[in-house]
């Protein structure tokens, strides 16, 4: 059963676009998925600017998973890594205590080409928050793959349909992403709690409609899920094991509010290292919009 349809909301981040689904006002966590962005499609031409790439910025409290349809994104963070992603891998990055990165679009610049992704957080358990920052990137061997019936899947983090990422995480969850040829069925089954589907391109039909991309439909729980591609379609499948709500404040996860508000005055203050390969500039910590005037 349905229990909510997000459609994702269109957001310029300065020379491309992201559509957001989570959080979301009546649904502010699928599982410990706290974060969900579906970045482009979009092309670039060679030489594009600077401005596009995502400068040096915190985290705390979450992981950090990057995974590519499209393109190619250079990471670099405070633990000293730096570190391409392709189609096919999984950049993981634990955020913990806390940890700073960038994602530059050098490849890109150099070359041009098409970006097309999604960016997702994953909440860490309340007793894990201030487990030490760490990073790995893990390529298509790390991540099993099944074919058959007009069905592709790949296991992209966690456990689902039998099989094991080879992506340390720090709860139970999963994610999976399926290229469906038209006509072909896939079903999602009653395995974890909280469960979602995302349309990422494409038309697929469930519980007798049609779905669009941009739409994130989540799952009351206890019953599979049957899918069926109206057209060629890509989705992303989601979910996991609650671990209770969350503060999120731009790019800070927390349990505790005070947690967030402490990382608000580290990174004001510049007690937050940067990374070493990109320390010349950094995203400011945004300051509250000023109350509007009553007589303007």
């Amino acid at each position: 059963m349905i229990d909510l349809v997000i459609d994702q909301r269109r957001k310029d981040l300065g020379g491309f676009e992201v559509g957001r689904v989570l959080p979301f006002a009546r649904r502010r966590m699928v599982g410990p998925f706290v974060f969900f962005d579906h970045m482009g499609p979009v092309d670039f031409q060679p030489g594009f600017p600077r401005s596009v790439d995502v400068r040096p910025h915190p985290h705390i409290g979450l992981s950090t998973v990057t995974y590519l349809f499209d393109g190619a994104i250079t990471h670099r963070d405070s633990t000293g890594v730096t570190q391409d992603i392709h189609p096919g891998e999984v950049n993981w990055m634990t955020a913990g205590s806390g940890i700073t990165h960038s994602e530059r679009f050098e490849t890109l610049r150099d070359e041009g080409g098409s970006m097309h992704g999604i960016q997702a957080w994953v909440a860490l358990p309340a007793e894990l928050e201030e487990t030490a920052p760490a990073f790995a990137n893990h390529g298509p061997d790390d991540l099993p793959t099944y074919e058959g019936g007009g069905l592709w899947a790949r296991l992209i983090v966690g456990k689902a349909f039998g099989a094991e990422a080879k992506v340390a995480t720090h709860s139970p969850m999963f994610y999976v992403h399926w290229r469906l040829d038209a006509g072909a069925q896939a079903e999602l089954p009653a395995e974890y709690p909280e469960r979602a589907a995302y349309v990422a391109q494409g038309q697929v039909e469930a519980e007798g409609r049609i779905w669009q991309a941009g739409q994130m439909l989540v799952f009351a729980p206890g019953q599979p899920v049957l899918f069926k591609a109206v057209t060629p379609a890509i989705m992303m499948l989601l979910g996991g094991e609650p671990l209770g709500p969350r503060f999120i404040e731009w790019n800070f996860v927390s349990s505790s509010k005070e947690r967030i508000e402490q990382a608000k005055a580290d990174w004001r203050a510049g007690r937050m290292k940067l990374p070493d390969a990109d320390h010349d500039e950094w995203i400011p910590l945004p300051e509250p919009a000023p109350p509007a005037n009553p007589m303007s």
